[in-house]
């Protein structure tokens, strides 16, 4: 297993270096002069001159990209030109509210995603498989920011049930039922595409199982049947299942970026876009790659789980 586990981090590795070239160069393209956007009425020639010298920006390309990479193994991300303030602690500041919204939503779709697709497929052609299809499809069928806006409009400003935006209150206490009052539209709203995906899926790898030989033996010795479903069949969906929740747990991360955006939710996502419109180039670099890093080490944590599963998959 250690050798499986030292295998895929060395495979990491490439998909990182490649993340980061693409990154350096798309922001690296990205029209306008960073040099211009911090000085804003003080841009003269002279003044822009002396900024991109003191920032490296008038260094070659690859000599930029290099002098980055190289202080990035080292744990320097680099100094957020807007915010002035080292860039790892502003991401890691806000990714423990990113963490919050995206892994309260990968939770919500793990659970019902996977609660749908069993009762789905133990219920084939029945009421509860059409009326769960007919859910499922809906829900992948609206994107998330849309429903995001008509939670508030319907939710918040209408009906007053949950705040309208936010993590925490302006004023007041900063409870977790405080928390959960502000998490609570976000979340679903970013839940509910991928929670769709789950189902669909858990469906399929559901009714693969359900007709195998093992299946049918343990219903001819007597085993209940929801010993059947929950234990014997689920257990061995869940080969198929889990790498589709490491897909999910991608697009909750991605997706989070909307959301946040949304319902101006304190994390990642709005401080890259807020970057992005700021030219903040080593901010949202370093984010996109720290998000990266994330998500490629999810993967390796869902491939091992897996792997505990099915110990084939090691060979």
């Amino acid at each position: 297993m250690s050798g499986y586990i030292l295998k895929r981090l060395v495979s990491a590795i490439p998909v990182l270096f490649g993340i980061s070239i693409i990154v350096f160069l798309i922001m690296a393209m990205i029209p306008g002069d960073p040099a211009t956007a911090i000085l804003g009425s003080f841009a003269t020639p002279e003044n822009v001159a002396a900024l991109n010298e003191d920032l490296g920006l008038d260094k070659p390309l690859f000599q930029r990209y290099f002098i980055w990479l190289g202080n990035m193994l080292q744990g320097d991300f680099g100094r957020s030109f807007a915010l002035n303030r080292p860039v790892l602690d502003e991401v890691l500041e806000r990714f423990n509210a990113t963490l919050v919204l995206a892994g309260s939503a990968f939770v919500l779709c793990a659970v019902f995603g996977i609660a749908a697709g069993v009762v789905s497929a133990a219920n084939q052609y029945g009421f509860a498989d059409k009326a769960i299809t007919f859910v499922v499809l809906l829900g992948i069928s609206i994107p998330s920011f849309f429903l995001g806006m008509m939670m508030i409009l319907i939710f918040a400003v209408n009906l007053r049930w949950f705040p309208v935006s936010g993590m925490w209150p302006i004023f007041g206490d900063r409870t977790v039922w405080v928390l959960l009052d502000h998490l609570a539209m976000p979340a679903l709203a970013l839940a509910v595409v991928a929670t769709g995906v789950v189902a669909r899926l858990s469906r399929s790898a559901m009714l693969e199982v359900l007709r195998q030989d093992f299946i049918r033996t343990a219903r001819a010795k007597g085993v209940h049947e929801r010993s059947v479903i929950w234990r014997h069949a689920l257990r061995a969906a869940m080969v198929a299942i889990i790498p589709v929740l490491g897909i999910q747990a991608g697009f909750v991360l991605s997706g989070a970026v909307y959301i946040e955006m949304v319902f101006q939710w304190p994390g990642v996502g709005r401080m890259l876009v807020d970057a992005i419109l700021r030219r903040d180039i080593l901010l949202v670099q370093g984010g996109v790659v720290f998000v990266a890093a994330c998500y490629v080490l999810f993967n390796i944590i869902v491939d091992v789980a897996q792997s505990l599963l099915d110990p084939r998959i090691r060979t």
